[in-house]
């Protein structure tokens, strides 16, 4: 089902809108006032598992249904949650789905991989392939369907693209209406979409963005997805950005973000992911720490999803098993 929305077609693929949760316990861990901190909890977006690439394909696969496709295709870590999402979305609307993946079979086999495959995803392995060995990849997979007879659609990496982030503009006006006085909303910043629509509709000042990894220059993505969307330029010097909690690379776990992982289950029961909302989660400390996000003003940390990428990542699985108490 597809549905007018401006002078594009969106694909109904999640439900909306996501709850906004109150986390005191949380926040008075971090130093914020009790009535301080809230959880958008785009977890719940209900297709697949959840999580924030589902307001990004609404978009990208109301273009691609538009355009007569029959597959989809699309690039990504071993665990990527966006893969995983874009292989939901391909079964909701009766579309073949191809990952392109870096990295060879049998390194992983749990986590979001196990979706991919329930999912009915067909996965091309990229070997150890840079993003533009990647991107090349999957143009040698579209051009193999195409001489199939299929009508493939690229889907940007992270489903990432000014069309993409339309769906975080809404999201923007969404927050808006649940929380009038919000002062700034922290996101894990990777392939950019989610800040980028975000500051399209709240403005830069608002978005407080956690690099974690995944693009080598994160300002420039960023400002670039904003001045495609809004039509006006946005200078990378106006973003908020924390570059301090990427640790040893995107896939590597970081202790602020393990100690983020504890922090959130124990006082909210609360479970957030490695490589995204933990590192969010730390940024956000780190903002409290530094003087950056103060207490007595409305704070929102968006939850991006990412939970079925835990059980892919095996030095956040072993963290987490260490925690086990035993009962006497």
């Amino acid at each position: 089902m597809t549905t007018p929305d401006g002078d594009r077609r969106r694909a109904v693929l999640g439900t909306w809108p996501t709850p906004l949760e109150p986390a005191p316990r949380l926040a008075r861990a971090l130093g914020l006032g009790a009535d301080d901190l809230w959880i958008k909890r785009d977890d719940l977006t209900g297709l697949g598992g959840g999580g924030n690439k589902v307001r990004k394909l609404e978009w990208l696969c109301g273009a691609a249904l538009a355009d007569g496709a029959t597959v989809l295709v699309t690039t990504g870590a071993p665990q990527s949650n966006h893969a995983r999402l874009t292989a939901a979305a391909g079964a909701r609307l009766g579309l073949g789905v191809v990952l392109v993946l870096a990295g060879r079979p049998g390194a992983s086999s749990s986590g979001n991989l196990a979706l991919d495959g329930l999912l009915g995803a067909r996965v091309v392995w990229a070997g150890d392939a840079d993003a533009a060995a990647l991107a090349s990849a999957a143009h040698e997979v579209v051009e193999r369907l195409s001489r199939q007879g299929a009508v493939p659609a690229l889907i940007p990496f992270g489903g990432s693209s000014a069309l993409g982030a339309r769906g975080y503009a809404a999201c923007g006006r969404e927050l808006l209406a649940q929380a009038p006085d919000l002062d700034t909303v922290v996101t894990a910043l990777g392939s950019g979409g989610t800040m980028a629509g975000l500051v399209d509709s709240l403005g830069a000042r608002r978005v407080l963005g956690v690099h974690v990894g995944a693009v080598a220059d994160p300002a420039a993505v960023v400002s670039g997805l904003v001045s495609e969307l809004s039509g006006s330029p946005c200078p990378p010097q106006t973003l908020r950005l924390r570059l301090d909690q990427v640790g040893a690379g995107y896939a590597a776990l970081s202790e602020p973000a393990a100690s983020a992982l504890v922090l959130a289950a124990r006082t909210e029961g609360l479970v957030l992911d490695p490589v995204y909302t933990g590192r969010a989660l730390a940024g956000l400390a780190a903002a409290v720490a530094d003087g950056d996000v103060v207490p007595g003003r409305r704070t929102v940390l968006l939850h991006s999803g990412g939970l079925p990428g835990l059980f892919g990542h095996a030095a956040a699985v072993a963290s987490a098993e260490a925690g086990l108490t035993a009962e006497d």
